[in-house]
């Protein structure tokens, strides 16, 4: 009876995957909001700005025309054109918009292209410290994360030779890049990118670049795995530098011989992307200064946090290239980084997430800090936690 219990009313293996510690973070402060306290949300990796005005625009006069109905499975054509177009604009690389899905998102990106691109058991290389769910989405899904650690030294970039070193050990059939990186904000100059595809590809390991921080960059141009080889996955949204991460759109670029597959598995999996998201999106491109102004006002908040931490004591952090985040060794402190962000975040009601949901390995020393809030919140910030340290001037 017990037997039959569990199978009936038991959650499947593949969806034992660990909790996204972010989210804890951000329901603890939560309560605090709700008992009147005022948090400084350091945690969630979400833009502060609102979608261009653009995008709003015409998502209005998208609802006033009246119907919204489906789309084809990868997407308004219109949308997928204009991304290719982007890449031309970018990057100067020529990307077919055949080649183009749009996505629920990146999330949804990374379901359709693991899908596509991997079968059950096979290995997929992942660095860490790096965002989560790659590990979590490749496990529910029946395949092998391979954790790589990267170190100081490569400014926690992975190396051709420790991919290789690790495809030596036991055959990969795949790997997943960042660039710029969640959670250090650290960046891999184009010919580091280049080199990477080029090893990964002569082994046969499928090559997956996360660009979904791409036009957040401030100490040098990023660099799109899509102008480097046509047999790359890349991966895309238009929740972080257009600040839509409600509206649930992004791509991904895939090779010629993954475009059916791919679009057989959107019509299975969701039809379509919200329409009303795609129509956002397409006219997101021309609210490219607004979103040039948002991504100014990051570097000023970079800036803060740079030179404001170490005068609070907290003096040691990776490179922060791109993206929005610092991220930095807290490990003078403590070794639980879980018990810091708690205790910081009770004491402080500043919220940052525990370097623990990055890294399994040393994560317990490394605090997340985003920055796309306001320059006042990360000033504030800043004074909060060096009176917590004992740091206050």
């Amino acid at each position: 009876m017990l037997d039959k219990a569990r199978r009936l009313f038991g959650a499947s293996a593949r969806s034992d995957v660990p909790p996204f510690m972010v989210m804890d973070v951000m329901a603890a402060a939560a309560r605090i909001e709700a008992a009147g306290g005022r948090v400084i949300h350091l945690e969630v990796g979400q833009p502060a700005a609102s979608a261009p005005r653009t995008a709003i625009a015409a998502a209005h006069r998208a609802l006033e025309a009246g119907r919204i109905d489906y789309t084809p499975a990868l997407g308004i054509a219109s949308l997928r054109a204009r991304i290719a177009r982007h890449y031309a604009e970018a990057y100067g690389a020529a990307v077919d918009p055949g080649r183009i899905v749009v996505t629920t998102g990146s999330s949804g990106g990374f379901i359709l292209a693991f899908l596509a691109a991997f079968s059950p058991g096979d290995r997929v290389a992942v660095t860490v410290p790096g965002y989560p769910p790659y590990r979590h989405i490749l496990t529910a899904l029946g395949c092998e994360p391979v954790m790589i650690e990267t170190t100081a030294a490569t400014r926690h970039a992975l190396t051709a030779e420790a991919l290789l070193a690790e495809h030596r050990r036991k055959p990969l059939n795949g790997v997943l890049v960042a660039s710029p990186a969640n959670p250090t904000g650290t960046m891999m100059a184009r010919e580091a990118l280049a080199s990477l595809v080029t090893a990964a590809e002569d082994a046969g390991i499928r090559f997956i670049s996360d660009e979904i921080y791409h036009g957040l960059d401030y100490t040098m141009p990023a660099a799109t795995a899509a102008g480097l080889s046509p047999d790359v996955i890349v991966i895309n949204s238009f929740s972080k530098y257009f600040c839509m991460t409600g509206w649930r759109v992004g791509w991904i670029v895939v090779p010629e011989a993954l475009a059916r597959p791919v679009e057989r598995l959107q019509q299975n999996l969701s039809i379509s992307v919200p329409t009303l998201s795609q129509i956002a999106a397409e006219a997101a491109f021309d609210g490219r200064d607004e979103m040039e102004a948002v991504k100014h006002g990051y570097e000023v908040n970079r800036a803060i946090l740079i030179e404001g931490l170490p005068r609070a004591g907290l003096d040691r952090f990776l490179p922060a290239d791109g993206a929005f985040y610092l991220y930095a060794d807290v490990s003078r402190f403590t070794s639980d980084s879980y018990d810091f962000a708690r205790r910081m975040l009770e004491e402080t009601h500043v919220a940052a997430t525990p370097g623990v949901d990055f890294d399994p390995v040393h994560g317990r020393e490394f605090l997340r800090f985003c920055y796309a809030q306001s320059a006042d919140d990360m000033r504030e910030a800043v004074a909060r936690l060096a009176r917590w340290l004992g740091n206050a001037g």
